[in-house]
């Protein structure tokens, strides 16, 4: 039904590779605090002149400073924001 790309290989690691984050709505309703702050995140790309609201999966976890157990709430909201169809994980 939803169009989920697997950010997982086959060994159990997490591909962060090459993955391209779009935007595609401005709606942040019944989100939580981190879902939130990516969409305000591109948003704010978008709105200072860069014109994309496409952004790499590493720049966002380095803008974000997320690791270990953190990295993994941030990559679930992610694929929440996804299912919900307010972004879009493109794969390269």
């Amino acid at each position: 039904m939803y169009n989920v790309v697997q950010l997982k290989r086959k060994g159990g690691k997490r591909n962060l590779g090459k993955v391209i984050i779009v935007l595609l709505r401005n709606t942040t309703w019944r989100c939580g605090k981190l879902e939130r702050l990516i969409v305000k995140h591109l948003l704010h790309r978008k709105n200072v002149g860069l014109g994309k609201t496409e952004v790499s999966l590493n720049e966002m976890l380095q803008n974000f400073n997320v690791s270990g157990k953190k990295k993994n709430e941030f990559l679930d909201a992610l694929k929440r924001l996804e299912r919900r169809n307010i972004i879009r994980i493109h794969k390269l």
